[in-house]
């Protein structure tokens, strides 16, 4: 990498920063004009719609939820998605994250599948307290995630923080069940028959 693009990455880094750090002074604007549960509910609807558009950006790209028959191996996809949002929405800079498949679902192909992000840095929750806004703050990861989900076209049967940074936690631990298979069964046509 030259000079000039590892310079152009780090102004690329430092704009991302700048505008986590506006967000962050927005959030507690809002907050201190309008009450800290608006601007939970305001940042949540916010970073959901986001999530819903590169959900739907990942989707187009990947091409059809994988319907193998083997959940293992589309859950395995359905989990590089989710990572790919995550890198679409939040630069590496700014967070370490992983995701995993924890449980594959039942065995016959139907069911449900556990994927479990970890999130081990999260810029957002240190622009948060930088600008004083920590205590009262909600984190939106499951809006995040449900977003992501409704933007691939996936349903998660639940949607869960199990610890969270923002309350002192190593790490986020964040649970995705998601309803398998993936992909919606193809509908059986209901046109009539015709003798000839």
């Amino acid at each position: 990498m030259s000079a000039d693009e590892v310079n152009q990455r780090a102004q690329t880094v430092e704009a991302y920063r700048l505008w986590w750090q506006h967000d962050a002074h927005w959030y507690q604007g809002v907050a201190s004009r309008f009450g800290q549960q608006a601007a939970n509910e305001i940042n949540a609807e916010a970073l959901r719609k986001v999530a819903v558009h590169v959900g739907q950006r990942v989707g187009r790209r990947s091409g059809p939820l994988p319907d193998s028959g083997d959940n293992g191996k589309d859950l395995e996809e359905l989990r590089r998605r989710y990572d790919e949002c995550g890198d679409r929405m939040f630069p590496r800079e700014l967070r370490n994250a992983s995701t995993e498949v924890e449980d594959q679902g039942d065995r016959e192909g139907e069911g449900e599948g556990l994927i479990v992000l970890t999130l081990r840095r999260n810029f957002a929750i240190t622009m948060v307290r930088m600008a004083g806004s920590l205590e009262g703050y909600r984190c939106p990861c499951t809006d995040i995630h449900a977003g992501w989900s409704e933007g691939l076209g996936v349903t998660l049967t639940e949607n869960r923080a199990e610890t969270c940074l923002r309350d002192g936690d190593k790490a986020c631990r964040l649970l995705m069940r998601v309803a398998t298979p993936l992909a919606p069964p193809t509908p059986v046509s209901s046109a009539p028959a015709t003798e000839g």
